[in-house]
């Protein structure tokens, strides 16, 4: 059985897309369909930046899946591969899960591009910039994060964002609590502790005003039943109703991602194979979880070309 997941935030990078869009009409059709979606020059901006504007959060969400997505429309129009046909569930990081679900037919592609970008917006907009802070733990499982975590809070908001793999999880809260908790990190049997480069706290309770405004955005869109199922960041378990899939994700935006479950869940459910559209950290990810899989990483237009032969 075989798994097609998307990565999340951190996969962007000034050039994304670029020679994509230059090998493919079907690429370059969704970086404009996005485009016009956003009324922003978005590609533009993947591909020559300024890096600053990209990473801002508003515009790293769309752009993010909208790469995945062209990776996926070159597949399907130049290849001729059927996600229905090829794929058994569909799963994606935090931001990924949007694009997950936009691979499998529940969202279509400008719907998708304007949740992110009012989700980026919103989590942006929850905390003030330098309030909140999000750290990396390497070398600690959930169980010791969430004792770092609850030991740094001291009052404050301080816990687990995403469970990535066995060896990192990341935290988020406010920032006096995660700078507290780097030093704890290796007092408490961590590796090592890294600060995040990140805007603001994501998945954590400080994000409940964000929460709010994608509830309101999620209920104004039309959400289909996926194609196939979506394993949910919040659950680790698959899900294939729409109404259950908009609560989900509204919960998703201050609730932990559960990725290292879902990698499980799946490789339970019988998944041997994961192949990540558009980036290659989940693959990582996937592999220190469950190194008996295999995983494939497609991003360029050779990459796309080995994987149609290969399927």
């Amino acid at each position: 059985m075989r798994a097609f997941i998307f990565p999340g935030q951190g996969s962007q990078a000034v050039g994304m897309g670029k020679a994509l869009a230059e090998a493919s009409p079907a690429a370059r059709e969704v970086f404009e369909e996005v485009d016009e979606a956003l009324g922003q020059h978005l590609a533009r901006l993947m591909a020559e930046g300024p890096e600053d504007a990209l990473t801002l959060t508003e515009n790293a969400q769309p752009a993010i899946m909208a790469n995945a997505i062209a990776v996926l429309r070159v597949l399907e129009k130049e290849g001729g591969i059927r996600l229905a046909d090829k794929a058994d569930f569909v799963a994606g990081h935090s931001l990924g899960e949007y694009t997950a679900l936009c691979a499998a037919g529940a969202l279509d592609l400008a719907s998708t591009a304007k949740l992110l970008k009012q989700r980026g917006q919103a989590m942006q907009a929850a905390v003030p910039v330098g309030e909140g802070a999000m750290a990396a733990l390497l070398g600690a499982d959930r169980e010791k994060a969430q004792a770092i975590a609850d030991t740094a809070a001291e009052g404050e908001v301080c816990s687990v964002a995403n469970d990535n793999d066995p060896t990192q999880v990341v935290i988020s809260g406010a920032k006096a609590a995660v700078e507290r908790a780097v030093p704890l990190a290796k007092e408490m049997g961590a590796r090592r502790a890294v600060l995040l480069p990140v805007s603001a706290p994501f998945h954590c309770p400080l994000m409940q005003p964000a929460a709010d405004a994608m509830e309101k955005a999620l209920a104004a869109v039309d959400l289909r039943a996926p194609l196939v199922p979506v394993y949910a960041n919040v659950t680790a378990a698959p899900v294939a109703d729409a109404d259950t899939i908009r609560t989900l994700l509204v919960e998703q935006v201050t609730g932990m991602v559960r990725w290292r479950e879902s990698v499980l869940a799946m490789v339970e459910a019988g998944v041997g194979d994961f192949v990540e559209l558009g980036g290659k950290v989940l693959s990582s990810m996937v592999k220190r979880t469950a190194p008996d899989t295999t995983q494939t990483s497609v991003v360029t237009m050779d990459d796309i070309e080995a994987l149609i032969k290969a399927l």
